[in-house]
């Protein structure tokens, strides 16, 4: 939920106004809209490129999930994991967009780790393949960006272990 909805819902919930400290967050806010949205567009745009180079870089150092056996075997599989890799960042983009975490857990973790259990997925490769597309994504920015970003990744590792 947005830093917006969350000062509007706790003065309702209070049934009083906005106070000036709120409402100074909320211009701080939408004054870092502008950065939030062209983050968001950079990871966006770099999409294909995060994921292929994240995927090849997980597979490196995780062959057991691409051999025999493992759940990321056959051309069928990877792409699976690739899939899943796009997801999570798209979620990143989205809780970007917000400025905070929600996205990520309202529609990406709850239940994610007794998921990919039920399916036999080592979900410290899935944790790992996170690691790599935060390493890549972020090696495209500033310093101000990657802390903006960070938390996000970190958000989603979090959920995994």
């Amino acid at each position: 939920m947005s830093l917006i909805m969350k000062s509007i819902l706790n003065a309702d919930s209070e049934a009083r106004y906005l106070t000036p400290g709120e409402t100074e967050q909320i211009k701080d806010f939408s004054t870092n809209g502008g950065r939030r949205l062209r983050l968001a567009k950079v990871l966006t745009e770099n999409r294909e490129r995060i994921i292929k180079q994240s995927g090849n870089q997980l597979f490196q150092k995780r062959p057991d999930i691409v051999s025999p056996g493992g759940n990321a075997y056959g051309q069928e599989m990877t792409a699976t994991c690739l899939r899943d890799m796009d997801y999570y960042l798209r979620l990143v983009t989205y809780s970007i967009v917000v400025g905070d975490a929600t996205p990520i857990q309202e529609i990406g973790v709850i239940g994610v780790r007794e998921m990919y259990k039920s399916l036999g997925t080592p979900i410290e490769a899935v944790a790992e393949s996170i690691r790599a597309m935060k390493n890549f994504a972020t090696s495209m920015m500033s310093a101000e960006d990657v802390s903006e970003v960070n938390s996000y990744f970190d958000f989603i590792i979090a959920a995994m272990q």
